[in-house]
């Protein structure tokens, strides 16, 4: 299916440790090498807030992507790079991902009974420079689930929910959290798919 689909002699790289993120690309049929970009997030979300506090979480997510498209580019000047990155907001908080289990917990009783939104955002960079950008946005509406029902989410989830802002993986046990998604399912995963795949046919490193 890659031979099909990808044109030959183009490296594209995922500057991304998500393993959801390479099995979204590896699924639809690219040949992509995971090589996650050296990228402090917690400093960078803290010098955006320092600087400009106001920032809109899409924006946020944009600079994030970004940033680690163009680090790994850097190393890799003849690859196509692409970085994502995704930011969940409520009314004006910006959550970060949870650290431990007590915090995912703190994060889904906040979220519980109410919508929140991901923003999240894809950028494409050659040679330390970004050549596209694209951010998206869906909004969620998690169940006023039980405390019981919580307890045995995260017993069920394990430490998978460290690895998402949300503290939940729409595409397993997570989905048992929501009434209603509005958006586009591969930008609740994190990587907004179908503009990402239009990009690579303009560039005619995908068969058009």
């Amino acid at each position: 299916m890659i031979a099909a689909l990808q044109s030959p002699g183009v490296q594209i790289v995922l500057a991304s440790a998500s393993t959801a993120r390479a099995r979204i690309l590896r699924d639809a049929g690219l040949a992509v090498t995971v090589r996650p970009a050296p990228i402090d997030e917690a400093a960078v979300k803290d010098a955006i807030r320092a600087g400009s506090g106001d920032m809109a979480a899409g924006d946020v997510a944009v600079i994030l992507a970004q940033a680690k498209a163009v680090s790994a580019s850097e190393a890799d000047p003849t690859a196509l790079v692409v970085g994502a990155d995704q930011v969940l907001s409520l009314d004006d908080r910006i959550f970060d991902k949870p650290s431990s289990m007590d915090e995912a917990r703190e994060t889904l009783v906040v979220l519980r009974g109410r919508t929140h939104q991901l923003h999240t955002a894809v950028a494409c960079a050659r040679g330390g420079d970004v050549v596209w950008h694209h951010q998206s946005e869906a909004s969620l509406t998690m169940r006023d689930f039980s405390n019981e029902f919580l307890g045995r989410y995260l017993a069920a989830a394990g430490e998978t929910v460290l690895a998402s802002v949300g503290a939940y993986q729409l595409e397993g046990p997570g989905a048992h959290l929501f009434s209603k998604v509005d958006g586009d399912y591969f930008t609740v995963l994190g990587l907004p798919l179908l503009p990402l795949l239009e990009y690579l046919r303009t560039e005619r490193i995908l068969v058009t």
